[in-house]
């Protein structure tokens, strides 16, 4: 997995704040930018968006500046998979942050019994799937499928979707989307 926490406390010091004078601005707690900063704990993508606002750069930045200091290999092995979303109930692993110039999102996706993504939500891109394992509900602008292990899906994310794991095992899917905007 990207070690962020080095990079944030480098940005942290540059700017000449404390712990908590950055938590002040970011409305994150001192102790959990710590706990980031050591690498202790994997921020969710809201947490580290409201921490690099208060240090004045974005996500993108941050992640474009990160590129030069990661090695770049093809190869990721299961620990290097960089954690987008973890929920008790879902988690997204993102598959080639590294990767210069990168123009597809790809996720290894868990959704535990009774996860759901929410509310039908859309953006401006196209996505694919695979089933890995267990079943998940999918709904495409209004349309319901169950998708069990090895269906695949390809929409455009422009219309509504939502995800939900219905069934009484854990499901995994390896989803692709272009360009990437998560």
């Amino acid at each position: 997995m990207a070690k962020i926490g080095a990079k944030l406390a480098e940005m942290r010091k540059r700017r000449n704040l404390g712990l908590r004078e950055l938590a002040a601005r970011s409305g994150v707690s001192h102790s959990t930018i710590s706990l980031i900063e050591r690498d202790k704990m994997s921020p969710s993508v809201d947490t580290l968006s409201g921490i690099l606002d208060a240090l004045g750069t974005t996500l993108t930045g941050f992640f474009l500046d990160m590129q030069s200091t990661l090695a770049r290999s093809p190869f990721y092995a299961a620990d290097d998979l960089v954690e987008i979303r973890k929920g008790a109930d879902i988690s997204y692993k993102m598959i080639g942050i590294n990767h210069p110039d990168r123009q597809i999102l790809l996720l290894r996706e868990t959704y535990a019994v009774g996860a759901d993504s929410g509310e039908a939500y859309a953006h401006a891109a196209q996505e694919g799937g695979l089933v890995l394992k267990g079943e998940v509900e999918l709904t495409v602008d209004g349309e319901t499928r169950i998708l069990r292990e090895g269906d695949g899906y390809y929409f455009d994310s422009r219309l509504p979707h939502r995800f939900r794991n219905l069934s009484q095992e854990p499901c995994e899917v390896l989803s692709a989307c272009t360009p990437p905007t998560y």
